[in-house]
Formats: C-alpha cells, sequence, structure tokens
C-alpha cells in the first residue's frame, strides 16, 4: 500500500494547512522589517539574499541541500512561482522578510504543515549580513508572535530552534 501522503505527492495534491474559511495574514510589519508574502517580483533581491546566506539557510533548513552554490537567478524565479501557487491554495506560505522600505530583502519565513502531529512548522532565515547585526532572534520572535496571535494552528514547531525554554514546542507548551 502506497502511503497517503505520497500519493497526495504525487498527484500534486497537497491539503490545505489551514480551514478554508481562514483569512490568512497578509503579513506583519514592525520598525525593522516588513514580512509579505513572496513574489515572482521579488525574485532579484531575494536570489542576492540567498546567495549571500547559503550556510545560514542549510543550517535553518536542517541541511537541506536547498539551495545548492550554483543556483541561479531562473531557478529561484521558477522556486517562486511554486511558492506563489502553494500560497494560494493555501497548502504552504512562504513570506518575504524585506527593510521596511522593501529596498532589501534580508530573509524568509516558510510556514508548511507539521509531519506527524504538529498543525505547521516553520523555518526561517536571515541574510548573513542581517544575521551578523543580530537579526536573527528577533525575527524569530515577531514569528512566534504573529504565529500564536493570527494563525490558527495549536501546536507549531520551529524545526531547529529551541523554544524560549530551551525544549522543542508541543501541544499547548508540553515537550513532545
Amino acid at each position: 500500500m502506497i502511503p497517503l501522503i505520497l500519493v497526495l505527492v504525487l498527484a500534486g495534491c497537497h491539503p490545505a494547512i489551514v480551514p478554508a474559511d481562514f483569512e490568512v495574514p497578509t503579513g506583519l510589519e514592525t520598525g525593522q522589517f516588513r514580512i509579505r508574502p513572496i513574489t515572482v517580483a521579488d525574485a532579484e533581491k531575494d536570489y542576492a539574499a540567498v546567495m549571500e546566506s547559503i550556510d545560514l539557510i542549510h543550517k535553518a533548513l536542517l541541511g537541506d541541500a536547498w539551495p545548492p552554490t550554483n543556483f541561479t537567478l531562473e531557478q529561484n524565479r521558477a522556486d517562486m512561482a511554486v511558492k506563489e501557487r502553494h500560497f494560494a491554495k493555501h497548502t504552504s506560505f512562504t513570506y518575504t522578510v524585506v527593510t521596511p522600505d522593501e529596498s532589501r530583502v534580508l530573509g524568509c519565513v516558510y510556514i508548511n504543515k507539521g509531519i506527524g502531529g504538529p498543525d505547521a512548522a516553520v523555518f526561517l532565515w536571515v541574510r548573513q549580513s542581517a544575521f551578523d547585526q543580530g537579526l536573527d532572534p528577533v525575527l524569530e520572535q515577531a514569528v512566534r508572535d504573529w504565529i500564536r496571535e493570527q494563525w490558527p494552528f495549536k501546536w507549531v514547531v520551529f524545526p531547529g530552534r529551541p523554544d524560549q525554554t530551551g525544549k522543542s514546542h508541543g501541544p499547548k507548551g508540553e515537550t513532545p
């Protein structure tokens, strides 16, 4: 028997991760950054941030090989088109993190379906220069608060990132 998730992936049919009547947040704005849905129009600025930050991205995505060191701008555009489609179908949500004036991409936030229990798995990264200036923990806390306050998830994990108590997230703050 073929596992259901494999069938869904092979069929290109991913289930929505939020209820149909949920109004997906358009983003979050602070004095330091703006979080908003990523679009293909962000490709060039995003590409600059990605290429500056490959090692940080690999670490944030738990050793995933994306992006490869020979990643191209055209591949980035294609990847963003897929992310836009997933966002529209509510199967995953990718947000760009930009400066308040949108002149520069600072990073990304990915909200995906959780596997094996959690409602959602959230990954995020900031470009190397923003990481060096201390933006990563600021963004992480803002995203944790935003998810808790504006999203319908009961159990969210931030793989590779401990919560404020040093433990991974579980239902109602419990350790899974």
